[in-house]
């Protein structure tokens, strides 16, 4: 708790001090003209000295009341340069806010022991993380997944957590496409072959078209839905899958329903959108990948474990896939020894599918703005256990 004036106390106290100072003038001037043998002061100084006088009196005697302590948001790990403008709303917001750079459980309940909410990238919260924060009201992520949170025992300790859908659908899917055009055509090749001063485009054949070729989305959320979309703009045939949707029907877009093995033997682009669960880990595994086509594209930009890197790369090297488009990865940053580095024909990117300027800046400022919202006592929006929120 911390002392000071309420709104009502503070008018008052300048309306009294004002009143003080006005009178001292009066009385004054009065006395300027009757002391005919001391300087004169102006009504200005007059009125100065007064002032000061009224506002040093009056505020030792003036009455206070208790104020609640101002609510607190911790940033415990970002993935951002910095942190300027979730300071700039918490400032904007009257609450207050440090940051740190600590992703792990014990980090957590370190340097978050006195947040009412914390904002998070990456950072693990386990049963224990929330038994150590009992007067936590939030963790809002900057992100759409939250494998690496444990709601139940979030809810269980009456802690609201909170994601962003939606933000990256447009760019998310823009990635997807072009991962899987770049590895049809075998764009990083050639150019590398450029900068090699290397003039021949044959010797990277064969050289696909997306016309003639079958694009599977695996997920049939927000993003998988726009990559859908786009590779049907682009001319590619589109069938889909997911667990929402029933199989040999058509979605309301014209898209053929399928069931998973049917999508991977019919596929020469299979492109992941799901949410990591334990039903998709390695849902394309050694043995979804002796499935497909052996000039099919695997395309990754959901969640790293959702497909077996090992395998999949084993499967590149032994050439029983035309190659990969893959931007998230098992273990991030991904080893210098991993075997998919080192794999053909991959178009490699360092989990950057989610980020564009825009993109970016509706992330955070829709993360921030949830915990600035549970502290503040409003609902807020994209909660996934409403039920924990104490108010």
């Amino acid at each position: 708790m911390t002392w000071g004036f309420t709104k009502p106390q503070k008018r008052l106290h300048a309306a009294r001090a004002i009143g003080y100072a006005l009178r001292g003038i009066f009385c004054e001037t009065q006395q300027m003209h009757t002391r005919k043998k001391q300087p004169l002061r102006s009504n200005r100084d007059a009125f100065r000295g007064v002032m000061r006088n009224a506002l040093y009196n009056r505020s030792r005697n003036f009455p206070v009341r208790k104020v609640a302590a101002m609510p607190k948001i911790v940033i415990t790990d970002s993935d951002f340069e910095n942190s300027d403008f979730e300071f700039a709303m918490a400032r904007a917001a009257g609450v207050e806010i440090a940051a740190f750079q600590g992703p792990k459980p014990q980090d957590i309940i370190r340097n978050a022991a006195d947040a009412d909410a914390i904002v998070t990238s990456y950072g693990t919260f386990t049963p224990e993380v929330f038994a150590a924060l009992p007067n936590l009201q939030v963790v809002s992520r900057t992100g759409i997944g939250y494998d690496t949170i444990d709601v139940p025992a979030a809810t269980k300790n009456k802690t609201a957590v909170c994601v962003v859908p939606g933000y990256g659908t447009e760019v998310v899917s823009d990635h997807a496409i072009t991962l899987a055009l770049c590895v049809l055509r075998r764009m990083n090749e050639t150019d590398a072959d450029m900068r090699a001063g290397i003039w021949d485009y044959a010797r990277h054949r064969p050289l696909g078209q997306v016309h003639g070729r079958t694009f599977g989305v695996v997920g049939m959320g927000e993003i998988g839905r726009a990559t859908a979309r786009k590779a049907a703009g682009l001319g590619f045939r589109v069938i889909c899958t997911s667990r929402s949707l029933v199989p040999g029907r058509r979605t309301p877009e014209g898209y053929d329903i399928v069931e998973y093995e049917e999508l991977l033997r019919r596929a020469d682009v299979v492109s992941f959108h799901t949410a990591l669960t334990p039903d998709t880990r390695h849902m394309l595994d050694a043995h979804a990948i002796s499935l497909m086509k052996p000039d099919a594209i695997v395309v990754n930009t959901a969640r790293g474990a959702v497909v077996d890197t090992v395998a999949l790369a084993e499967a590149l090297k032994a050439d029983k896939l035309w190659g990969a488009g893959i931007d998230v990865f098992e273990s991030e940053p991904v080893e210098r020894d991993h075997p998919l580095l080192s794999a053909p024909h991959t178009v490699l990117t360092p989990h950057a599918a989610y980020w564009s300027e825009e993109s970016g800046e509706e992330l955070r400022l829709r993360a921030m703005q949830a915990a600035i919202d549970v502290v503040s006592g409003v609902r807020p929006m994209d909660c996934l256990n409403p039920e924990a929120l104490r108010f």
